[in-house]
């Protein structure tokens, strides 16, 4: 029996997990700017996501209602998360499944890693999953001497690879059907050395090379895109077919799911099927849609558990502001759309959640000043807001994230706001007429600072280059009276 309950506040621990990055954004969207063929690469895939996408939503002629029915079951949701939760643990124990709550990232990957290690298994198979991403699962069960194996063809490209997934949807989206031919050439295991970089050619050497995966493995890890509260009842999308094999035929899975993705009832699922397809692959509807409730018995895996994690999302949830995030159905078209991501990647973000979603839900789940640097990885032009299915407003977040930093900041540093020490010296100023005769007379300096203020010292400089800086009037006020 385990007490049902939602933790605390509490952020995501340092240290496990793959939610902070080593370096500020700025730093490490300079390194990618300089690279011209990942620039290249990502301006392909977006474009051609882009185009497909909006061509498949222009068909449907309730888009905008569909988006709305969308935002209000998930807000409804988060209202009443505890009590949906507590129905959803109810029903998959009735099912025959075993649910298990984990408060954090470590926690998660003992829960997992314990599961597996009962089973005897040494090797677990895996259906692309953002939560295992996120607490560094693979690392965890390699630790333990456990070897996971992914099944998603992008998410393989990048274990062998050695790499970091870098988009929501597309982990792989920086790789070119070249670079993917050398990985696969120098990392997959019996693979013909005579590979060419057809993607067709690709994807059939990657299929034999997870067929015998599936065949021999007796353990899968999977995500979960929803969770029916009333029924019990898991779902996970695909486009591959992957993850329908690793749902039906090993003895034991393992599902690890995000609290946040549960819905309240089996006819809900009917908004969510229609706008996460379009919004995310182009798609009418997705080629797999696996869904399962607890065990039956002689039918796919006769072992299930759900691991429910927190790691930060309770705090998230705190936020009245903030916990729009939450809603998040990780389509990942505000990626697609945002100019930021297309230009900078994802791995600049440094976290598993990257672009306009990640720049808003990974700050609020390891606490603002561990991710500071991301809610100002956007210029604010709100496409990722007209994109997003669910309508979840990213730039409001933005500026309530970047306002909650500069306020931490202050506190931590004991530091007088700007705008406080500004109004102070402006009253001071005001109350002295000869002092402010003569910061009268020294504003006439900023005629030669250039249109834009660009001869302005730091930190003036910084923020009058992005604007306008008024000129004075040849003549004050004061001036004006005095010769009259």
């Amino acid at each position: 029996m385990t007490r049902t309950f939602l933790g605390m506040p509490a952020t995501a621990p340092r240290g496990v997990g793959h939610l902070r990055g080593d370096e500020s954004f700025p730093v490490a969207a300079r390194r990618s700017l300089a690279d011209a063929q990942l620039r290249r690469n990502l301006g392909h895939a977006t474009a051609t996501i882009r185009a497909k996408s909006a061509a498949v939503i222009d068909e449907v002629p309730d888009w905008q209602e569909l988006r709305e029915a969308g935002r209000a079951v998930k807000t409804d949701a988060m209202a009443r998360l505890p009590e949906l939760l507590e129905q959803l643990e109810a029903a998959v124990t009735a099912a025959g499944g075993t649910v298990h709550w984990a408060a954090d990232a470590v926690e998660a990957n003992r829960i997992v890693t314990d599961l597996v290690k009962a089973t005897g298994s040494d090797r677990v198979m895996k259906v692309k999953s953002m939560a295992t991403q996120e607490i560094g699962l693979n690392e965890a069960l390699e630790a333990a001497g456990i070897e996971p194996v992914e099944t998603d063809l992008a998410e393989l490209i990048v274990q062998l690879g050695q790499d970091r997934p870098s988009h929501i949807l597309v982990p792989a989206i920086h790789r070119n059907r070249a670079e993917i031919r050398e990985i696969f050439l120098r990392e997959m295991p019996g693979v013909d050395p005579a590979l060419t970089d057809e993607p067709a050619i690709l994807a059939a050497a990657a299929r034999r090379h997870l067929r015998r995966t599936f065949l021999n493995t007796r353990v899968a890890v999977s995500g979960a895109n929803f969770a029916v509260a009333e029924t019990g009842t898991l779902a996970v999308v695909e486009s591959e077919g992957n993850g329908r094999m690793c749902l039906t035929l090993p003895e034991t899975l393992i599902t690890v799911m995000g609290i946040e993705k549960v819905v309240p009832t089996w006819a809900d699922l009917e908004v969510f099927l229609q706008l996460l397809p379009r919004a995310s692959t182009g798609e009418r509807m997705n080629p797999y849609t696996s869904m399962w409730t607890g065990v039956t018995p002689g039918d796919g895996p006769q072992d299930f558990h759900l691991v429910l994690l927190d790691n930060g999302r309770s705090a998230v949830l705190a936020d009245e502001v903030g916990r729009q995030a939450l809603h998040c159905i990780r389509c990942s078209a505000c990626l697609n759309v945002c100019p930021v991501y297309e230009r900078a990647g994802g791995h600049a973000y440094g976290s598993v959640y990257p672009g306009p979603i990640g720049a808003v839900l990974s700050p609020q789940l390891t606490g603002v000043e561990d991710n500071a640097s991301l809610p100002y990885a956007s210029t604010l032009c709100g496409a990722c807001f007209d994109a997003c299915p669910v309508k979840i407003d990213i730039p409001s977040i933005l500026v309530h994230l970047r306002a909650q930093h500069v306020t931490e900041y202050r506190s931590e540093h004991r530091l007088p706001s700007a705008e406080a020490v500004t109004m102070a010296a402006a009253a001071y100023t005001m109350d002295h007429p000869k002092l402010y005769e003569a910061a009268q007379r020294a504003a006439r300096l900023s005629r030669f600072a250039g249109r834009r203020g660009g001869g302005l010292p730091p930190p003036l400089s910084g923020w009058t280059i992005g604007r306008d800086l008024p000129q004075p009037p040849p003549q004050t006020f004061r001036e004006w009276w005095a010769s009259r």
